[in-house]
């Protein structure tokens, strides 16, 4: 049986022990996600509402996490969205839908609370059957101007974002120490870091844009 729920205290370690598993060697040789759920919690952007813990059996095997994020219209107008990050399903459980039940439950959540759209960073094929399209189809640019290829929108409000050109402006709780995770990853149990071809594909991926 499965049950999603808030994450508790007593599931901090878990969760991050979770996160740590889904992300090692997926992007660099380690990884940093783990550090990032530590610190995160304690933002003021983070929002607890939609911390979310799935349960299979009684045993936690997924996460995901939201905070505040900012879209700023031509004429200055500021609307408060959201972004979430990471999601974390444990490697033997991921390809089976837990992640998207995870999504679906959290977006239900999201819309209650009244928030009207999602931008994230993430590779569009994880992304774009959960209703996710490029920022570019929604006129939602990086500070910069330009469109990055891993930046996807989604309207929890139908139209709630048209007829406008937007900037992306994230929270700084995604904003930590390189050398303090560094430091947080070698004071847990060891694991293999190695190179494998999907750092290769998020390097490619996260410096690429669309472009008209």
């Amino acid at each position: 049986m499965t049950v999603i729920r808030n994450e508790e205290e007593k599931d901090c370690r878990i969760v991050e022990d979770i996160t740590r598993k889904a992300f090692y060697n997926q992007y660099m040789p380690g990884c940093m996600e783990h550090y990032l759920v530590h610190v995160m919690r304690e933002h003021e952007d983070f929002i607890r509402e939609l911390d979310f813990v799935l349960e299979l059996d009684g045993k936690i095997i997924g996460n995901i996490m939201y905070t505040k994020a900012w879209l700023t219209g031509e004429n200055g107008e500021e609307k408060e969205i959201l972004t979430f990050g990471p999601i974390s399903v444990l490697p033997e459980y991921q390809r089976k839908g837990y992640g998207t039940m995870l999504m679906e439950h959290s977006f239900r959540k999201a819309k209650e609370l009244g928030y009207q759209a999602i931008v994230i960073f993430g590779s569009p094929a994880n992304y774009v059957g959960r209703g996710f399209i490029s920022c570019r189809k929604y006129r939602v640019s990086a500070e910069n101007g330009k469109f990055p290829a891993a930046m996807l929108v989604k309207e929890l409000e139908e139209g709630a974002l048209e007829g406008k050109q937007w900037v992306y402006r994230g929270s700084s709780a995604m904003i930590f120490s390189e050398e303090e995770a560094l430091k947080y990853d070698e004071s847990l149990e060891p694991m293999e870091k190695r190179h494998q071809p999907s750092q290769e594909e998020f390097y490619i991926m996260s410096r690429s844009f669309v472009e008209e």
